[in-house]
């Protein structure tokens, strides 16, 4: 079973998907990574280049590829469940988990946001709650289990989340 880790950026997918990996016994893979080994690009410049639409194609192509195997813990990028046919991959053989964080939380762990094309320069913890807020009906109905990470280490989040797959598995 794979387990696909989404949310709003900088509420810790990709730090807590490496520790999962290594409690459940399966390969970790960053979703936005991945695209930039395989397009050599950073995602900054495909947004500049070619448009979100294209950087989005790029993420639908790498959730199917990615999302057809077993034992796959997935790190998604912010707007990956945006689309249905992601969220339908990701659950074909595997579950969902949202992770959580305030906005406050998230302004800490972006910090300038350069890197972050979605935040579309305005670093603010106002902006990046109305960003949530747009998101979070598609967030939820994609998840089969919400985690908060405000506070936590990435081990404490990562062993709940084993305890869920776990008891999922049963």
């Amino acid at each position: 079973m794979n387990v696909a880790l989404i949310g709003f950026m900088g509420v810790g997918k990709t730090t807590v998907s490496r520790y999962l990996a290594r409690r459940l016994h399966g390969e970790e893979v960053d979703v936005d990574r991945w695209i930039v080994e395989k397009d050599g690009r950073p995602i900054h410049e495909i947004f500049e280049k070619d448009g979100e639409q294209a950087f989005r194609d790029m993420e639908t192509e790498a959730i199917k590829e990615l999302g057809s195997s077993d034992g796959k813990i997935l790190s998604c990028g912010g707007g990956a469940v945006l689309r249905p046919e992601n969220v339908e991959a990701l659950k074909k053989k595997g579950m969902v988990v949202l992770l959580t964080a305030r906005p406050e939380t998230v302004l800490t762990r972006v910090g300038d946001g350069r890197s972050r094309p979605a935040l579309g320069g305005e670093v603010t913890v106002p902006h990046i709650r109305e960003l949530m807020e747009k998101r979070r009906d598609a967030y939820e109905a994609a998840a089969d289990a919400m985690v908060a990470t405000d506070g936590r280490s990435p081990e404490e989040i990562a062993e709940e989340i084993a305890g869920i797959v776990e008891k999922r598995q049963r």
